[in-house]
């Protein structure tokens, strides 16, 4: 399910998918995965969690995350991504701090809590505001459970944290390595060992994934041009998402487009 908000442009996405790698990344959605099969491991701020089957995980807003599968059995998991907004009066808590540890294992939580994500899951796109009901369920039942941190507490102000935190805002428009880092404070040889070290990508591939992984979002959910998903995606010709599209996804977008929508 996915859907967005006229009046807001605040997104819901829920669906249960093939666990893979996922890059550091940041965003303002509060982010729950519930492991189905096999395992995950669940990279927060600096520090890597594993999961396994059963298992909860919790992403506050604005915290850096990622995910990476080292089994090489087919792992999935329930993501759920909600504005902040649908936690209600925890709304304050899910914005201004963080999980010390955010993972609920399999055997502290309720069935009541699995059944209100499946429900999430499951439900149609038109009804946000069960969606929201249940979402409430989960962290009522589980936020008691995690103690709750300053978000400095979990690595959130360092070089990483805006590094991040800035390819989030502005991988949409046009710059170069030079741009980001006179904006930072840093110089670009800094920066480039951050990719490069931590990322373990440069800062032209690490740019791409973000602006990828909005592309076909888009690509799947809106009825867009590929050249205006291109262009606001930002890159700067259709030549070259093309190009940077097949070198990742091994088809072209029109066919990502075709293939997603027939298989779901």
């Amino acid at each position: 399910m996915h859907l967005t908000f006229k009046e807001t442009k605040e997104e819901v996405y829920a669906a249960q998918r093939v666990s893979k790698h996922v890059s550091p990344h940041l965003h303002n959605a509060l982010e729950i995965v519930c492991v189905t099969e096999g395992t995950l491991e669940m990279g927060v701020g600096q520090e890597l969690y594993h999961m396994e089957k059963g298992d909860i995980g919790f992403v506050f807003s604005d915290i850096i995350h990622h995910y990476q599968v080292f089994s090489e059995k087919t792992s999935r998991a329930d993501y759920i991504l909600v504005p902040s907004s649908f936690a209600g009066v925890l709304k304050d808590k899910i914005q201004g701090y963080a999980p010390k540890y955010p993972v609920i294992r399999a055997g502290q939580i309720e069935p009541d809590v699995y059944n209100a994500i499946q429900a999430i899951i499951q439900m149609e796109e038109n009804e946000p505001m069960i969606v929201q009901a249940y979402v409430q369920i989960v962290l009522a039942r589980c936020i008691g459970k995690m103690e709750l941190v300053e978000k400095s507490c979990v690595g959130s102000d360092d070089l990483i944290y805006r590094t991040v935190s800035y390819i989030s805002g502005n991988f949409r428009r046009q710059f170069s390595l030079e741009d980001m880092a006179r904006d930072l404070g840093v110089s670009k040889y800094v920066l480039s060992r951050v990719f490069s070290k931590t990322f373990h990508r440069n800062f032209n591939q690490y740019l791409n994934d973000a602006r990828l992984s909005y592309a076909c979002t888009r690509l799947v959910n809106t009825n867009d041009t590929i050249l205006n998903i291109c262009l606001d995606s930002g890159f700067d010709s259709q030549r070259t998402f093309n190009r940077v599209f097949k070198e990742r996804y091994k088809t072209t977008p029109s066919e990502y487009r075709k293939n997603k929508r027939q298989n779901g």
